[in-house]
């Protein structure tokens, strides 16, 4: 069986209709300042026809969709335009929705996207810098938060699964968090996000990803290494994949796409077969759990 053969799950994409839906992020003017730079590339459309195009020559099989910033004031509305997306084309197989854990109405936000069928899990963007233009959130306190934790537990009363998007100097506080909530499945998206490449900010990435995988529940996503990364190459993004892997193991390290977002530095072929040059020294069955097991058993597809 090649590299191509083997059924893969695409644990990290999103779709868009700027036409029909609200998105603040890539509709607003003026643009947003963003880590990502001049995001311009992607704000358009972005739909589940255009998406198989691309996800299906490289033999993707299942999908998970994320919250892409839909209208805040109604993240539900996401969740049913999914699986009204879902009932017709049969992906996303999985959806993660939006939810301001700290609010007032998290039960009621959580019981409208469980009414869907494909709604799996939550994420709620974590990434805090003292820039603001690399900050997706207003304070860096949200897991240590009274009100927020209590909106965790949400999570563990559901059955649901927390996607963790951040930046490696908050991963001590995700840590304490994930031993708070040790039957909560914590999944960390983008591989912690390590868009400084210099030594420096390496070593502190690798150190607090080896610390922050001490916690069972917490499963890695290797995807989104394009961000702020233009002109990466599949040499340049091995040390992060090889580290990553490395320190959380198979049985818990899943791939995604982060399309549309990564067309900004690459095309969904680039980024797969980047995956796939580096991993090529795996076993079949390494693989395949790599690619499609473990998405199909952390996310419960």
């Amino acid at each position: 069986m090649g590299p191509v053969d083997i059924p893969v799950v695409d644990t990290h994409h999103h779709l868009c209709d700027l036409q029909a839906n609200y998105y603040p992020w890539l509709m607003d003017e003026p643009m947003w300042k963003r880590v990502l730079g001049d995001y311009t590339p992607i704000r358009r459309s972005y739909l589940i026809d255009e998406y198989l195009a691309d996800a299906r020559p490289q033999n993707v099989v299942k999908s998970v969709h994320l919250q892409m910033g839909w209208d805040f004031s109604d993240p539900v509305g996401e969740t049913r335009w999914l699986q009204g997306i879902a009932d017709r084309h049969g992906f996303p197989h999985g959806i993660v929705g939006f939810v301001r854990l700290e609010a007032d109405d998290v039960d009621r936000v959580l019981d409208g996207h469980r009414a869907f069928a494909n709604f799996r899990g939550v994420r709620q963007i974590l990434n805090w810098d003292p820039d603001p233009v690399r900050s997706f959130v207003t304070r860096p306190d949200y897991m240590t938060d009274p009100k927020w934790l209590d909106g965790f537990t949400r999570l563990r009363t559901h059955g649901l699964s927390f996607d963790l998007q951040l930046y490696h100097p908050q991963m001590a506080d995700a840590l304490a968090l994930a031993r708070r909530f040790p039957d909560v499945q914590i999944i960390l998206d983008h591989a912690g996000m390590p868009i400084d490449r210099d030594a420096q900010s390496l070593a502190a990435w690798r150190s607090a990803m080896r610390s922050l995988a001490q916690a069972p529940n917490v499963a890695a996503k290797i995807s989104g290494l394009g961000v702020a990364n233009p002109g990466w190459t599949i040499e340049s993004i091995r040390p992060l994949v090889e580290h990553t892997l490395e320190v959380f193991g198979i049985d818990r390290c899943m791939v995604g796409s982060n399309y549309p977002v990564d067309r900004l530095t690459g095309t969904y072929a680039d980024v797969f077969k980047a995956f796939r040059a580096i991993t090529a020294g795996l076993s079949v069955a390494e693989r395949r759990t790599l690619f499609h097991d473990n998405a199909v058993r952390i996310y419960r597809l």
